[in-house]
């Protein structure tokens, strides 16, 4: 049934009021500037210290996706007075590079605008709850923000754009989406990590000489895999296991020669090699049943076909992808698809048992409303478990959005996206972004910086 919400409607209490933006990651930036050439006012609130905190963890891996696809027109048109000179458009930018010499000049650029260290804990309407609709779309949003001191302020906004992205809330290791007995227990000992680790930078002492598995099936676990076999070369006793719940990994690999993104592809094509080789061993249909951490190691417990069985590591690197988190939202009135936790007319779409990256149809304001009238999920939260979210996807979501707040709806309707057919990914969720394969459990579109130019492996981690 078509969504016929519209933004909250503009009266004296709300004229004034800024449009809040959560997150300072890529698209909310770039819907930032898609408001102020609208006329509008932005105001960012960024949880981390800088612009693309969350990017700033996987700052080593490169993006599959050339800068010609990660840069918002209205962005650049910002940018361009200021003195600001486009990168190289078929250049791979990494993490690092995507902070420096875009998100950060942006920023700069906005001014004001962005505000760091600002972390949104609760979102509502001023002076009623989630059960009062008596002039509900006419009644400013309140913002709950919690500052790095333990206070708090409330911030009233005419609308609202959450693009915090999904970066904090990595999918657990166990089975049917909870987390293994023993998981807890072993992250607080540091033998679970973070995803998409430094394997060559400041953790490297973690994994050398160390028998390390990663656990998933995505471009974010590709890319991990081949971190550590590079690792392998200077350090020869490291000895690295895959793990994946699917019959095989070969959905993993890819299109390889024939896909239209060329580092990719070579991912795909590096990986079966080092499969192949034996450099790296499968395990395959193994789903993890619970943890023992102990001072010498990890068992991790899981069932085969087989039967029960054991794997002794000394680490393990989780590449499961991630999930939203909708806690901060629960006094709003939501419409989520009960499968992916997209918005209910977008969830469908996405569905990666269905779809891949690049066969998600561009989409805007319409698809994106919910029954709070004026507030909106985008970038690759608004794609809730689902795995397939394009970073170009995220800068369409918010140009229509900012039409639509303007008043211009035939802008805001007017939707389009020109990509690869095979698509320009940006994200890790529960499945791989690229790869149209259910069981791909990842959220890559990324690659490691270090990787041979021939064979220069990507993968990414939530940029949006």
């Amino acid at each position: 049934m078509p969504n016929t919400t519209t933004p909250t409607r503009h009266t004296p209490q709300t004229d004034q009021l800024p449009v809040v933006i959560i997150g300072a990651g890529p698209v909310g930036l770039a819907a930032a500037a898609h408001l102020l050439e609208r006329g509008l006012t932005p105001v960012v609130l960024e949880a981390g210290s800088s612009v693309g905190d969350a990017i700033a963890q996987w700052g080593h891996t490169r993006l599959f996706s050339p800068w010609e696809y990660n840069i918002d027109v209205a962005a650049q048109r910002l940018l361009e007075p200021t003195g600001w000179e486009a990168p190289n458009p078929q250049q791979l930018p990494t993490g690092a590079e995507l902070i420096q010499e875009y998100l950060a000049p942006l920023a700069t650029a906005l001014g004001d605008t962005v505000r760091t260290g600002t972390r949104v804990v609760a979102i509502s309407r001023e002076g009623i709850d989630k059960t009062r609709s008596a002039h509900r779309d006419t009644t400013p949003f309140l913002v709950r923000i919690a500052h790095p001191d333990g206070s708090f302020d409330d911030l009233r906004a005419s609308n609202v754009i959450d693009a915090s992205g999904t970066w904090s809330r990595p999918n657990p290791l166990g089975q049917a989406g909870l987390p293994a007995p023993g998981e807890t227990a072993a992250t607080a000992h540091g033998l679970i990590t973070a995803p998409l680790p430094n394997v060559h930078g400041t953790e490297r002492d973690r994994f050398a000489d160390r028998h390390v598995v990663v656990v998933g099936a995505g471009h974010s676990a590709a890319n991990t895999l081949l971190d550590l076999a590079d690792l392998a070369q200077h350090a020869p006793q490291t000895r690295i296991s895959w793990a994946v719940r699917g019959a095989d990994v070969s959905s993993v690999y890819g299109g390889e020669a024939q896909d239209e993104l060329a580092a990719r592809g070579a991912l795909g094509t590096r990986l079966r090699q080092l499969v192949a080789t034996g450099i790296i061993e499968v395990h395959t249909e193994f789903v993890i049943t619970g943890f023992d951490a102990r001072d010498n190691g990890l068992t991790v417990q899981a069932t085969t076909p087989a039967g029960t069985t054991e794997l002794a590591v000394d680490v393990l690197v989780p590449a499961t992808g991630f999930r939203p988190d909708l806690a901060m939202l629960s006094e709003l009135r939501l419409e989520l698809d009960p499968a992916v936790e997209a918005p209910r007319q977008l969830g469908p779409l996405i569905d990666p048992e269905f779809h891949s990256c690049g066969s998600v149809q561009p989409h805007g304001e319409r698809l994106l409303a919910h029954p709070e009238a004026g507030f909106y999920i985008v970038g690759m939260k608004s794609y809730g478990r689902a795995p397939t979210f394009l970073m170009a996807t995220g800068y369409e979501q918010v140009r229509s959005i900012a039409a639509a707040l303007a008043g211009d709806r035939q802008a805001a309707d007017d939707v389009h996206l020109v990509l690869p057919e095979t698509g320009v990914c940006s994200t890790d969720l529960g499945g791989t972004c690229d790869t149209p394969t259910p069981e791909t459990t990842d959220q890559g579109c990324c690659t490691p910086a270090n990787a041979a130019p021939v064979l220069l492996p990507t993968t990414v981690s939530t940029c949006c």
